[in-house]
């Protein structure tokens, strides 16, 4: 059996069978390759829905808990000495040095293990929000140290501080009650 396949208005020309049918399977396999595609990715969106903050909300956490533990051993810590600073420009000078580098590893701590675990998250994210303002003053209050002559090695370490502050606005969001919603 063979199929007639137009080539000009008017005209027809006979097809052998193998042809009109690779023809029609060649229109077949686009459709469920897109098929396929558009599965792949409404799969990975719900994965991403369902597990892209929680994900954030630990590696967050890691990293916090990384940098404060870090902090609790003297001279381990790059941040040391702009973290004392920091922290005894903020307070005027009631807290400086030591304690001041303690202050802030025990703050770091209890946020990065608020944020792995889970427990205790709300406290820890206001623990957080006072915290940012500490992260982030160095900024503002040793720019010309960090970024006067091209950025410094502590200055790409502070600034690198930005990425935190979103990443944990997204947790903070989720964990108060905004939700992703996946569209239809």
């Amino acid at each position: 059996m063979s199929t007639t396949v137009p080539t000009t208005p008017g005209r027809a020309r006979a097809v052998p069978p193998s042809a009109a049918s690779a023809r029609r399977r060649s229109a077949v396999v686009p459709a469920r390759l897109a098929d396929r595609v558009d599965a792949a990715v409404a799969a990975t969106a719900r994965f991403l829905t369902r597990w892209s903050v929680p994900a954030l909300r630990v590696a967050l956490g890691l990293v916090f808990l990384g940098f404060g533990v870090l902090k609790l051993v003297p001279g381990a810590s790059p941040a040391e000495s702009i973290a004392a600073r920091t922290v005894e420009t903020l307070t005027f000078g009631v807290v400086g040095g030591t304690a001041a580098v303690i202050f802030t590893a025990v703050l770091e701590t209890f946020i990065g293990l608020t944020l792995v675990t889970g427990r205790l998250l709300r406290t820890g994210l206001v623990a957080l929000a006072v915290a940012m303002a500490g992260i982030l003053s160095p900024i503002v209050l040793f720019a010309g140290e960090l970024f006067g002559d091209g950025m410094t090695l502590m200055g790409q370490y502070v600034l690198k501080d930005l990425v935190l502050v979103t990443g944990t606005a997204v947790v903070a969001a989720v964990a108060l009650g905004a939700r992703l919603k996946l569209d239809a």
